[in-house]
C-alpha cells in the first residue's frame, strides 16, 4: 500500500514529467500500482458521494429501508467504473489527436499518460471527498449536493486534464529544446506536474488539437456519468443501480441550479 501511494506521489509532485524523466519519450511510474490507486481513490470518493442518502431519513411512502445501503455500495462501484469507462470511450481519439500535434508516444505511453491523468484527477476528487460528506451531513438540499458534486468533478477534471496538457507539451518539445531548458533550470528547479516553465509556450496547433480532445473527453465523460446514474441517490425515491435514459446530463445540471435558486 505504502508503495502505491509512494508511486502516485511521484505523479503528483511531477518526478515522473520533468524533461530529464521524458526524454526518451517514456513515462516511468508502476502502471499496476497506478490503476489499483484509481480504484481506491474512486471508491473513497464513492463512499464520501453516497453518503448523502446514507444519512437521510426514507419517507415510509419509499417502502426501501435497504436502499440506502445498497445505493452507498453502488455509488463506490460506479465512481471508479466511470473514469475507466470514460478512458475506454476517449483512449483512440487521444492517440490519433496526440500523433497529430507530433509528441513521440506511441501507444502504450499514451495509454500510460492517461491513467497518470486519471490518478490525478481522482486524488484531486478523493481529496474533496470530505468536503462533500460535511455538506452531506449538514444540508437536506438533494439538488445543492449534486450541484456540490458536479463541482468537485469539475475540479479534479480540470486539474488532471492541466496535469495532461502540460505532459504532452513537454513531449512535443524538441530533443534539442528540451536538452538546452534542463541545463538552463539546473539550478533554478523544476516546474511541478501542473505548472509551465517561465517563457515557454505552447503551440498554436498543440492549444487547438489539445482543446478539441479536452471537449470530446468533457461531454463523454459527463455523458457516461448520466448513462451510469444515480450516483448520489435521492432519500425520496426507491433505490435502482441504473435509471430510465431521459433527458441528459447537462439539462439535469440546469434543472438543478435552478431548484436551488428558486429555494
Amino acid at each position: 500500500m505504502l508503495n502505491w501511494l509512494a508511486h502516485l506521489d511521484r505523479i503528483l509532485r511531477g518526478d515522473v514529467t520533468r524533461r530529464e524523466e521524458l526524454r526518451d519519450g517514456h513515462i516511468k511510474f508502476d502502471e499496476r500500482a497506478i490503476a489499483i490507486m484509481i480504484v481506491l481513490l474512486g471508491m473513497i470518493y464513492g463512499v464520501c458521494m453516497g453518503s448523502f442518502s446514507l444519512l437521510k431519513d426514507v419517507p415510509a411512502s419509499v417502502h426501501d429501508p435497504n436502499g440506502r445501503y445498497l445505493q452507498l455500495l453502488a455509488t463506490v462501484i460506479k465512481v471508479p467504473a466511470l473514469f475507466y469507462l470514460a478512458l475506454l470511450v476517449t483512449f483512440p481519439s487521444l492517440y490519433v489527436f496526440n500523433a497529430l500535434v507530433g509528441s513521440r508516444l506511441v501507444l502504450v505511453n499514451v495509454l500510460r499518460l492517461l491513467l497518470a491523468s486519471l490518478a490525478v484527477n481522482l486524488a484531486v476528487l478523493a481529496s474533496l471527498g470530505p468536503i462533500v460528506m460535511f455538506f452531506s451531513l449538514t444540508t437536506q438540499s438533494y439538488a445543492f449536493i449534486q450541484l456540490l458534486n458536479v463541482l468537485a468533478f469539475t475540479v479534479a477534471g480540470v486539474l488532471g486534464l492541466t496535469f495532461l496538457l502540460q505532459t504532452l507539451h513537454r513531449l512535443t518539445t524538441s530533443p534539442e529544446a528540451a536538452a538546452a531548458e534542463i541545463r538552463e533550470r539546473t539550478l533554478e528547479g523544476e516546474p511541478s506536474a501542473l505548472e509551465m516553465a517561465e517563457g515557454e509556450t505552447l503551440g498554436q496547433h498543440t492549444r487547438l488539437v489539445f482543446g478539441c480532445w479536452v471537449v470530446v473527453f468533457a461531454v463523454v465523460g459527463a455523458q457516461m456519468g448520466w448513462v451510469l446514474r444515480p450516483f448520489i441517490g435521492n432519500p425520496n425515491e426507491p433505490f435502482q443501480w441504473f435509471r430510465t435514459r431521459e433527458s441528459n446530463f447537462f439539462e439535469a445540471v440546469l434543472n438543478a441550479l435552478r431548484s436551488v435558486l428558486s429555494g
